[in-house]
């Protein structure tokens, strides 16, 4: 009998630095350290060439990739609803296939399939998707829910979103949460802060921190409507690490008629090896999201020692636990009030980030890797 074969779709973290390709990219990592014995791994990879990809995690795993672009498959596999050719084309026969990013590709008769939904926010908060993509997920991400043999959830709120919205079984859905890196930790060196300010261009004025890409979910307008509150009081600017998203106009043209245009600095993306400086170079994190599957830059913040307010909405109270301070996202007022607290009280700092130390233990890839090596070895029984 040959051993059991799982394919992995690597392609997130191939194409994407942070968010699904971070989470991908960690996983796997951590995967590897611990893999299922007997169990062999094929990590499937759209639109590379094997001179593409880097060193494999494990000698328990192998490249398997294709020049065909994710966005052809998407086409083939989800628009037209083509059946063929199914993901062993690619991958070879396997006995489970993990697809990690929303969407179920079509699999053999008897392949076992697991599928990670990271978040359903354009069915909570539809007026924050772009409207394509929105009519996309609408039709691709319930059907391939009912077609998976189990989900996984990146938190309990995107579980109870998929049984209220979807019907489906809470048995069939497990909770697997996500860690943050060792390197996440504070950065106390003047040269390297200095040297992150200038690469940025943050130049000296303190900075409120906020990461995730320019788009109507992540708040960003309410946030500038409560900087200029702020700045009555305080000379702090506001700085947004993420690249460009959809629906974005209003965001700039609030920050411009705020006159916040010289305090408002928007890195674009930035290198992952300065993200722990941009934290710790801040006051604060504000992360006022409307709607979060998971919220990993408050895990990075609290694990860099700096304080965060977020929103008391989806997932975020989850990962924030006590170590944040929380506020409805929609009142700019309360937001205003949470960020002044955190720039002039200082034992609300310190009480802050010493509760995040302890909180930031609980989540480790480590453990997330543990706990998908049973999900696994469930679904190959």
């Amino acid at each position: 009998m040959r051993p059991p074969i799982i394919a992995l779709d690597y392609t997130p973290a191939y194409e994407q630095g942070g968010g699904i390709g971070r989470y991908v990219r960690e996983l796997t990592a951590a995967l590897a350290q611990q893999p299922l014995d007997a169990v062999r791994y094929r990590l499937f990879v759209a639109g590379a060439t094997h001179a593409d990809l880097p060193p494999l995690p494990s000698e328990a795993f192998s490249w398997h990739p294709t020049r065909i672009t994710p966005k052809w498959l998407a086409r083939i596999w989800h628009r037209a609803r083509l059946p063929l050719p199914t993901v062993e084309a690619f991958t070879g026969r396997v006995t489970m296939y993990h697809a990690t990013d929303f969407v179920l590709p079509p699999v053999l008769p008897g392949t076992r399939t697991l599928l990670t939904v990271h978040d359903l926010s354009f069915a909570r908060v539809p007026e924050s998707a772009a409207p394509s993509l929105k009519a996309y997920l609408d039709a691709v991400v319930p059907r391939s829910v009912r077609r998976a043999d189990h989900i996984l959830a990146d938190s309990q709120a995107t579980k109870a979103d998929l049984i209220a919205l979807y019907h489906t079984p809470p048995t069939k859905i497990s909770v697997l949460l996500s860690g943050v890196e060792a390197r996440f930790r504070h950065e106390n060196n003047p040269s390297v802060l200095l040297t992150m300010r200038i690469k940025y261009k943050l130049g000296d004025r303190p900075y409120i921190l906020a990461v995730g890409t320019v788009q109507p979910r992540k708040n960003y307008v309410r946030l500038a409507q409560a900087l200029a509150q702020i700045r009555t009081q305080h000379d702090i600017g506001l700085v947004i690490v993420g690249g460009k998203g959809w629906l974005d106009a209003p965001i700039y043209t609030a920050i411009r008629d705020l006159g916040l245009s010289d305090v408002v600095h928007f890195t674009g993306f930035a290198d992952e090896a300065d993200l722990p400086a941009l934290y710790s170079g801040a006051v604060c994190v504000a992360l006022p999201s409307l709607y979060e599957g998971f919220g990993i830059p408050i895990l990075e913040a609290i694990a860099c020692g700096v304080p965060v307010v977020t929103s008391n909405l989806s997932s975020l109270p989850e990962v924030a636990g006590d170590a944040a301070l929380l506020i409805n996202p929609y009142d700019v007022e309360a937001l205003t009030h949470a960020l002044n607290r955190l720039i002039t009280d200082s034992d609300l700092r310190t009480t802050l980030i010493a509760r995040g130390d302890e909180r930031v233990k609980q989540f480790t890839w480590d453990s997330a890797a543990q706990q998908l090596r049973q999900i696994y070895a469930a679904l190959l029984a």
